[in-house]
Formats: structure tokens, C-alpha cells, sequence
């Protein structure tokens, strides 16, 4: 059985009496929780070989009582486990299904709990934007429940369309409806996985995300030529913003969290090379001409671990993401301001110089499978064995292409 569970003494949380709590450490798929027991003895109280207290400690009325109890509560939990994996159930479980089983509050997990502890769990890997969509979903399921809990069983095919009522006539578009309904499906599916609700219950069987066609975010090359021919100087408030776009554009339409974490480091014999945040997609890229008198302004007086553009400077990974988001919306604003001085009639954001480079590219009738793998579109999986062939010089070519023309 790949599942187990010991008592043992939680020497990682220290008591303000010099006591440490005994648990039941259960381990699930080489991955291990806690369990409390409700009892704590000091260190020398503990005898980890037996796994139980001691009898010569004097901290109990009977440690023969507690030891007994103790050891009911492995055994009750122990044949728990021994249910589940007898139900074929235990295998479909995480260890956090199989805590929450053994503890009994299968049909006691809420919405607002359960969506906290993955938002919990995404910070704690460092994966702060979506620790951000499901903070967003949960403060407006909230605001619609006015703030009453619920279980799964109630999150049925009539909450999701009062949902949608209920933020649609709050003046609110439908692709931000959409947003918000495929977080909540995921959260959904994420219960099902860790046996919380049962998958018969799921509500999004007959619901319908929908969503409407965005505006069209690419420029064509006049635009990008106006802002590129742009004079401006170090000191003007759109110098950044001008500057990072172009960045975005001569980086095969990088996104901003991308270029915000490139350091020095990363920038080798003339290409820069790393792996986008949001995929792991590993890119190593030609540093063109055009690009190079960018980088010029910002490398000046930096080390080997400094980053390249003045946006991150925290140490923490959590301000680093707050920073990075912060600066993100003042890029968008200035990149409003931007578009409106050289004259471009759409409405420049961070995703236009994306958009634009893959508009450009296909344009000029480079290779769909060559434009996948510039953008690092990994959803294209039909293409992925013929990407593969596709060295660096072949995508340097086709870079030179889009950037050379400007």
C-alpha cells in the first residue's frame, strides 16, 4: 500500500511550554500531512522507536490511557484507509481527500474553504497569478451569497445561472462572467479530483461559458514604424513604456512578466535565453540590432544578477508578483497615452505588441508551426513533433524577417 500512517511527535511546532503536539503523520502518494491527536509531552517525554509517551513521564494522570488512545485513533485511521482502498476509492484520492476522510468531513468541505486552501496552496508555490483569479472569483461569490457559506452539493446548475444574473446586471461584461466561470469549473473539477463531491453533481454538464470576440489587438507595420520614429528621451513619463513594447516585439511578442524577471545572467553570447513563467517554455533568442540599442540603456552599470529592467526590486517572490502586477497597470496606462501621441487610432495594451507580432508573421506567410513556436503556444499539440525541428537558426531567419522590414 503506498499509503501509511505513523504517530510521531511534530518537533516543527514548539509550544510556549516547551511541548511539541503528537500527530499522526500520514504519508499518501509520497506526499505527507498531519493529523492533530489533541495531545502534547515535551521531547524526552516521547519515545520515537515505540512510537508512544513514555511511561516514566508524569505529565498525564494515566499514560497508559493515553498511549491506548492514541493508538485507537492510528487504528480507526488505518481502517479507514483500508475502506477506501478495499472501495477502489483510495487511489483517486490526494493525501488532503484522504485527511479529510479520516477526519471524517467529507460532506463538511464549503466552497469558501476549500477555494481558500488551494489559493493557500498556489501561494506557497509561488503561483501568485492564479492565487489572484481565485482571490477574485471567491470575493464575488462572496459578495453573492452575501457572505454565507456553502457546501458543493449546493453549487448546482441554478446557482451558476442566478450567478450569471446577478453579475451581468451589474453593468459587467460576459467575457468577465467567462473568466470567472471557467475559475469556478476549475475549482469544481479540482473537488472532484480530491473526492469532495461527487462528479454526478457536476453543474457545468448543461451550462454554457460564453464568450464574444474581442477587438482586434494587433497594429499593422505603419503603427509600429510611429513608434518606433518616436523621439523621445530618457526623462519623458512614455520612455519606458515605448521602450518595453518594442522589447515585447524584437522578443517574438514576450510577455511583460517574462521581460520584468530577466536579469543579466540571461543574456548569453548575444542571445537571450530563458523559460516563460507561464508555460516553462525555454526560448533562446537572437538579441537583433534593434533590440540591442534598447538593452544598451538598461544594462549600463549592472552585475551578472541584476535584473534588466527597473521593475522588480524585492527579494521575497510575493512583492515580486505585487510589483510586477503593479507596474503591469501602469504600463497599460501608459501605453494608452502612447498610442494616442504618435496617432494610432486602436488602443495600445501589453497583449497589442504580442498580437501584432503574430499578425506580422503570419502576414508575411511564415509557417503557422513556425509562429507556434515563436509565441510558445504549447495548446498546439498536433504540431509539436514537427516544432521540434525547427532549430535556432530557422526561427533567428524568420525573427529577421518580421523585425528587419521596420
Amino acid at each position: 500500500m503506498k499509503t501509511h500512517i505513523i504517530l510521531s511527535l511534530d518537533k516543527r511546532r514548539q509550544k510556549k511550554d516547551g511541548t511539541y503536539p503528537i500527530v499522526l503523520r500520514l504519508t499518501h502518494k509520497r506526499r505527507t500531512t498531519s493529523i492533530k491527536t489533541g495531545y502534547e509531552v515535551p521531547e524526552k517525554a516521547w519515545d520515537e522507536s515505540k512510537k508512544m509517551v513514555r511511561t516514566s513521564y508524569r505529565g498525564f494522570e494515566n499514560v497508559t490511557r493515553v498511549n491506548n488512545t492514541l493508538h485507537r485513533k492510528r487504528g480507526e485511521a488505518l481502517d479507514t484507509i483500508t475502506k477506501l482502498e478495499d472501495k477502489k476509492e483510495l487511489v483517486a484520492l490526494s493525501v488532503t481527500g484522504v485527511k479529510e476522510r479520516i477526519l471524517g468531513r467529507y460532506s463538511k468541505v464549503t466552497f469558501y474553504s476549500y477555494t481558500q486552501r488551494l489559493i493557500d496552496e498556489f501561494v506557497s508555490k509561488g503561483r501568485i497569478g492564479n492565487a489572484r483569479s481565485y482571490k477574485n472569483v471567491l470575493r464575488e461569490v462572496r459578495k453573492f451569497t452575501k457572505d454565507v457559506d456553502f457546501g458543493f452539493e449546493e453549487l448546482t446548475y441554478d446557482f451558476l445561472q442566478r450567478f450569471d444574473t446577478y453579475y451581468l446586471s451589474k453593468g459587467c461584461s460576459e467575457n468577465g462572467l467567462a473568466v470567472y466561470m471557467r475559475t469556478i469549473r476549475a475549482i469544481f473539477n479540482r473537488a472532484i479530483k480530491d473526492n469532495i463531491v461527487d462528479s454526478n453533481s457536476y453543474p457545468f454538464q448543461h451550462y454554457t461559458i460564453r464568450t464574444k470576440p474581442t477587438k482586434k489587438r494587433a497594429i499593422n507595420y505603419q503603427a509600429i514604424q510611429k513608434i518606433i520614429q518616436l523621439e523621445i528621451n530618457a526623462t519623458d513619463p512614455l520612455f519606458h513604456a515605448r521602450n518595453y513594447f518594442l522589447m515585447s516585439f524584437y522578443l517574438m511578442g514576450a510577455p511583460f512578466s517574462d521581460m520584468a524577471n530577466l536579469k543579466l545572467e540571461n543574456i548569453v553570447d548575444g542571445r537571450i535565453r530563458y523559460r516563460r513563467r507561464k508555460t516553462s517554455k525555454y526560448y533562446d533568442i537572437k538579441v537583433s540590432d534593434q533590440l540591442k540599442s534598447i538593452l544598451e540603456y538598461y544594462l549600463k552599470g549592472k552585475k551578472e544578477t541584476d535584473y534588466i529592467l527597473p521593475i522588480i526590486k524585492s527579494e521575497e517572490i510575493e512583492l515580486q508578483n505585487k510589483e510586477t502586477h503593479y507596474a503591469l497597470i501602469a504600463y497599460n496606462t501608459s501605453l494608452k497615452k502612447l498610442g494616442k501621441r504618435v496617432g494610432i487610432q486602436e488602443e495600445l495594451t501589453s497583449y497589442v505588441s504580442r498580437h501584432s507580432f503574430a499578425s506580422l508573421a503570419n502576414d508575411k506567410a511564415i509557417p503557422l508551426t513556425a509562429i507556434s513556436e515563436m509565441l510558445g503556444h504549447q495548446s498546439v499539440k498536433t504540431t509539436q513533433v514537427y516544432l521540434a525541428s525547427l532549430g535556432s537558426k530557422r526561427i533567428d531567419d524568420f525573427n529577421d524577417q518580421i523585425i528587419n522590414d521596420l
